[in-house]
């Protein structure tokens, strides 16, 4: 038996007054809490996260941390007495792409404690983050909200005020409903339906550059041509294993692209720095915000393609537009 609406774990601070933002109303996913946390400095850190997990373990709540390796070193020493209660995890590694983090971070763990309130400590968003990470960082944000709505469970979101760039924070307040800042806990009047959040996040792609090499492609015959073409593109940038996950990669896209439209779509690959990039792009109707970050059940057999992908890539940024749908992915090199 799920446990009921009890107060987020670590959040028993002085409420005053709301956000800084204005807003279109309130929307909540009760029983589900999803604080965002301003912190500056470490001192700050630990101050309200070491709270949050020892509330947590207080009550006999199974607790996941599931931050960038310096701010995991500095709980793991803070909280050494406790470590062997708590799941820890490097979110720049579990967590590189933000369209992993919730079927393979938050749900895995959240169905692995099934009848308790999970405690989760979850920090996507870091000043080494490019723009692009950073903008799927923010839909990845919103849509939890959409996920766990309803569901007996609190992710507490930390976010650097002083290493962070304006609009990360700003952020920050659009996609949770409440924000602890200075030991205030204050209810933002920016977040609204995680939905509408996530569809105003889904701003235009760069473009695809000149020197990209690209090809049209328009029949399932076509895919062993196209999986020799991302090989040829590719070069010798990437190892044997990371090249075979771009090359399943652009296999499963295209698939849907060729499931999904009539026309076909087109491919492109191409260096950037430090990642390979490669885009599909199609005149096929959206998947949805949702698709490729929630595990199916057992006996659905399609719809799996965006979700191994999630699993297969660095990063995946999917733009719906008026002429249809673009989906990019990168492959660090």
């Amino acid at each position: 038996m799920l446990a009921g609406p009890a107060p987020a774990a670590g959040l028993h601070r002085r409420r005053r007054g709301t956000g800084p933002h204005g807003g279109r109303g309130r929307v909540t996913t009760e029983p589900f809490e999803h604080p965002g946390l301003l912190y500056r400095g470490s001192a700050d850190y630990l101050a309200a996260t070491t709270t949050f997990v020892r509330d947590a373990l207080e009550a006999g709540r199974p607790v996941l941390v599931a931050v960038p390796a310096a701010n995991l070193d500095l709980l793991r020493g803070a909280l050494v007495d406790d470590g062997w209660r708590i799941t820890f995890a490097d979110m720049a590694v579990a967590g590189r792409n933000p369209g992993r983090i919730l079927p393979r971070v938050l749900l895995d763990f959240a169905g692995r404690h099934r009848g308790y309130r999970a405690a989760i400590i979850g920090e996507p968003v870091w000043a080494a983050r490019t723009p692009l990470e950073l903008d799927a960082c923010a839909i990845h944000e919103a849509l939890i909200n959409a996920v766990f709505a309803g569901r007996d469970a609190t992710i507490l979101c930390p976010y650097a005020v002083s290493t962070l760039r304006p609009a990360a924070i700003l952020n920050a307040w659009r996609t949770h409903p409440q924000i602890l800042d200075g030991g205030v806990l204050r209810r933002s009047t920016s977040y609204v339906d995680p939905l509408t959040t996530a569809d105003d996040l889904d701003v235009p792609l760069p473009p695809v550059p000149e020197y990209a090499k690209e090809r049209v492609v328009d029949d399932r015959a076509d895919l062993p041509r196209l999986r020799a073409f991302v090989r040829q593109a590719a070069g010798t940038m990437l190892s044997p294993d990371r090249l075979d996950d771009l090359v399943m990669a652009a296999n499963e896209l295209v698939t849907n692209t060729l499931r999904h439209t009539r026309g076909g779509g087109r491919i492109a690959v191409w260096p950037e720095s430090g990642v390979l990039v490669c885009q599909v792009d199609d005149a096929g109707p959206s998947p949805g915000p949702l698709a490729g970050r929630v595990p199916l059940p057992p006996d659905d057999t399609g719809g799996r393609g965006l979700l191994l992908v999630n699993d297969l890539c660095d990063l995946v940024r999917l733009h719906r537009h008026p002429a249809g749908t673009s989906v990019r992915v990168h492959v660090a090199t």
